[in-house]
Formats: structure tokens, sequence, C-alpha cells
């Protein structure tokens, strides 16, 4: 697998679209923060980078917009810098980064995840991103790539299935987002730690997707492209069509004074234009030393 670093120092005006999963971020694991602001970084030294997709997971747990959005001043102007509790937290430098990648021109399109379906327009309005539905149809050159999370194809998890509907269902959410956040951190806390009590009993092959679900899903497309099982890989799902797997963002060698990040990350590339019919997917490996 080629390097995305190898990729973007050779040929940076040639990267069109990036796409990324599973990042599962939080303050827990700043390595894993400090990694996505390098991509960020990245991202805004490319020339022609015109698509950021985040296609689920983006965070460990998301409670709530008004995790974030109840820091900002009442009377406040998104345009003003940061304050405060605002200033310190956590999510704020990647905001910034974010606005600006978007102000040079660049959409943000960022998709639900099991762990963060959550997430609302209101954060992503806060540096000009769009919430994203699953299947999204995304074109690379004279092909459909069919686009979305993943979980849906884990249709032998049973279990995880019912859950997956209910937490999807609005009224679900609503009763939820009606709650506390000290309230919504207790009910995350303990279904965190039910669903590491299931997977540890449950065997590999029923997390992974299923076959049948996997050829329904690509009928009416060219290829499929998904996170979430952290199972990075290019596998052929018909005859002729292909499966891209997004590979969660791991920290490596975690004891030592610098551990390392790693990461399976596609990117679109073209020669010129972002509808250019010669342009095509790749998975590449994302690495940062992190200090």
């Amino acid at each position: 697998m080629q390097s995305f670093n190898h990729l973007i120092t050779t040929r940076p005006h040639q990267v069109r679209q990036v796409l990324i999963s599973d990042l599962h971020l939080s303050p827990e694991e700043p390595a894993l923060v400090q990694a996505f602001l390098a991509l960020l970084d990245d991202c805004l030294a490319l020339p022609a980078l015109k698509r950021l997709f985040i296609l689920g997971d983006w965070f460990e747990v998301w409670l709530g917009d008004d995790m974030y959005l109840s820091l900002l001043k009442e009377k406040g102007s998104e345009d003003e810098q940061p304050e405060g509790e605002q200033k310190a937290h956590w999510l704020t430098p990647l905001i910034i980064k974010l606005k600006q990648l978007r102000i040079n021109g660049c959409e943000i399109l960022v998709m639900h995840g099991n762990r963060d379906f959550l997430l609302g327009q209101p954060f992503c309005n806060l540096f000009g991103g769009e919430l994203i539905y699953e299947p999204y149809t995304l074109t690379v050159g004279t092909q459909s790539y069919r686009l979305e999370h993943g979980d849906a194809l884990c249709t032998d998890d049973k279990k995880y299935q019912f859950f997956r509907k209910v937490m999807r269902n609005r009224l679900t959410q609503w009763y939820l987002l009606n709650k506390s956040l000290e309230k919504r951190l207790a009910i995350a806390d303990n279904m965190r730690q039910r669903s590491q009590q299931n997977n540890a009993n449950k065997a590999a092959h029923i997390m992974d997707v299923n076959d049948k679900a996997v050829r329904q899903a690509i009928t009416a497309s060219d290829a499929l492209l998904h996170g979430h099982t952290h199972r990075p890989d290019i596998h052929q799902a018909t005859a002729d069509k292909k499966r891209y797997v997004l590979g969660d963002w791991r920290l490596l060698d975690k004891d030592t004074r610098q551990p390392k990040v790693s990461a399976v990350i596609g990117a679109v590339t073209a020669d010129d234009g972002l509808d250019n019919n010669d342009a095509q997917f790749e998975l590449f490996e994302f690495k940062m030393l992190t200090r």
C-alpha cells in the first residue's frame, strides 16, 4: 500500500478528495487528535483539494452538539475568536483548521457512525461542513461509488442491528437529547460497557460485513466504500465489483516516548478537474510520529 505522505509530496496537484473514517477522537487520546490536526495541515497544503469526507465514528462518543455549543457566548459571533472554556476545549483547534479548509474551497462532508449518531448540522455549521446520510453516491471518473459507514452491512450481528434501529429512531434521539449532559454521559458509559461485554463473546465474523448484504448494497453501484469493521483492505465484492474498506486510526507503540498513529485512508486523484473521467480512487497508509 502506498504512503499518503509520498502521494502529497510527489503529486500534490492531483489530490482532489480525501476520505477518512473511524478516528474515534477523544480528549483521552490526544495523540489521535494530534494526528487528525496533522492530516488537516496536509489537506490545507493540497492546492486542488475539493472535498474531505469523514465517514462516521469521527468521535469515540458524541453526546449531542450542545456539549460544545453550550460553551459559545450567547450573543457571540461565529467569526469571533474563541474565549474562555471554548478556547481551552480540545475541539476548538479542529474547528479552526476545518473552517480554514472550508474557506480554501474544500467541502467537508460528515457522515454518522455508530458512535456519533447524535452529531448534528449545528456543530458542522461551525466550520461550514455538511452532514450527509448513507448511502451517499460519489462519482469517481466514470464509476459510481456507494459510501456508507459500514455498520448496516454487519447483518449477522442481530443484537447490534436491533440496537442500531432503536438508536437511529428520531424519537429515541429526541429523548436522549432532552436529557441532561450528565445523564447522557451515564447512559453512554453504560452502553459502552455492555457493548464491550457483548463483543468479547462474539465470533469475529459476526462483527464483519455479511456477503449477501454487500451484494445487495452494491447492486446499483460500481464499487462500495466503507469503514467501521477496522479491517482495511480491497475486497472482491462480486465478479466485477470491489469493496474498499478504510481503516481505523490506531495508536502504535503506546508505551514508547513517541507513539505512532497509523490509519488507512482513501484519496481520489486526477490530472485535472474534479470530474475528470480519468480520476481514480486508491487506499493509502497515513502515519504520523507524535511528539
